[in-house]
């Protein structure tokens, strides 16, 4: 799974970054600090593995993976280049979603590119962009399309339709993933690699001060717009959750617990992604290693085993499954199996969060 943090100038984007990968990305008090993108790999808070390794007596655990790319901040103009933009954009179009930094806190100190805080407005700004560099790209495939459509080449016709729905709702200011689509008409838009059709999360950063407090009006703001988009809102304050990484574990607990924090910006933002992205874990532990494995929610087992690796798919026999706490409270698998905990499932069973799996195949 691929993030990509976007913003404006001196929002947070690359104090947030520092904070949940701990890369030591450049940040500073001037616009475009960030010229090619850092990328950070961080790896999936799962307390379950530790439990899972210390069952088995296992050395080596391999969490899930995240990776965070800091994208420069985009200004207005930036789909016709303006602030390195095109570059920047270009960016975006790998990442699987977007986290989108909104500035939401006061601060004289630190620059803003538009010489005020508005979080309605600087979202419009980031949208406008990355809307502006969609029509730009649908205007040469629905052309495209048309003489495909005149040539009677198969699916022209379904493609051509999609991408004028497209180009209507980016005409009207409004973003792709606020469009449904049929599976089919799904398989056509994510061949586009449109910024807009990218689920967003969006994140109020808010000043040391605004700790725990009610929310500030500019919070409300961004929670608002979210609300209106189905997107999902994290607060926190980058700046401290910079300051927490920094920390040896002893130290984090105890300054977490003096600015009443119970959950880390990173925690939050994982949690967050898995749910905008339909996205979940399932594990496999043994002496050798405990690992965890990212799937898309409704994965049947078949298809979970191909994440392992392809052949555990095409050979596909059976998936033997207990579940993790059942695991945990019989002490090992043979116990858990003598005490009917072990499940056995077939092709079309669809793997579960709490699944400790055991996949056997034939090649």
């Amino acid at each position: 799974m691929k993030l990509g943090v976007v913003g404006l100038p001196n929002v947070g984007k690359s104090t947030l970054f520092n904070a949940i990968t701990k890369a030591g990305a450049e940040c500073a008090n001037y616009p475009f600090c960030t010229i090619e993108p850092n990328v950070g790999m961080v790896a999936v808070p799962d307390y379950r593995l530790e439990h899972l390794a210390k069952l088995y007596n296992c050395n080596k655990i391999t969490p899930a993976v995240i990776e965070f790319v800091d994208i420069a901040g985009l200004v207005k103009g930036a789909s016709k280049g303006d602030g390195l933009g095109n570059k920047f954009l270009s960016h975006i179009r790998e990442v699987d979603a977007i986290c989108h930094v909104v500035r939401c806190f006061d601060n004289s100190n630190i620059l803003h590119v538009e010489n005020s805080i508005d979080p309605k407005r600087d979202i419009e700004i980031i949208e406008y962009e990355l809307i502006m560099a969609d029509l730009e790209s649908i205007d040469k495939k629905v052309e495209k399309a048309e003489k495909n459509k005149k040539v009677g080449i198969k699916g022209a016709e379904l493609e051509l339709d999609v991408l004028n729905r497209i180009k209507n709702q980016l005409a009207s200011g409004k973003p792709i993933r606020l469009l449904t689509f049929t599976d089919e008409e799904n398989d056509i838009v994510k061949n586009l690699f449109l910024l807009t059709s990218k689920p967003v999360i969006y994140v109020a950063n808010i000043g040391e001060n605004d700790i725990n407090k009610n929310e500030n009006s500019y919070v409300k703001i961004v929670k608002e717009i979210a609300s209106s988009q189905n997107s999902e809102v994290i607060v926190l304050c980058a700046q401290i959750e910079e300051e927490l990484a920094s920390l040896s574990d002893e130290d984090k607990e105890l300054f977490s617990s003096e600015l009443g924090i119970t959950e880390s910006g990173l925690d939050k933002l994982v949690k967050t992604s898995y749910n905008t992205l339909g996205l979940m874990s399932y594990l496999t532990a043994g002496e050798k290693e405990v690992r965890a494995w990212t799937i898309k929610k409704g994965t049947k087992a078949p298809g979970a085993a191909g994440k392992i690796h392809t052949d555990f798919e095409k050979g596909f026999i059976k998936a033997e499954i207990v579940d993790y706490h059942d695991l945990l409270e019989a002490g090992n698998f043979t116990k858990a199996k003598e005490k009917g905990k072990v499940r056995i499932e077939g092709k079309e069973y669809i793997i579960k969060e709490n699944d400790v799996v055991l996949f056997r195949f034939n090649v």
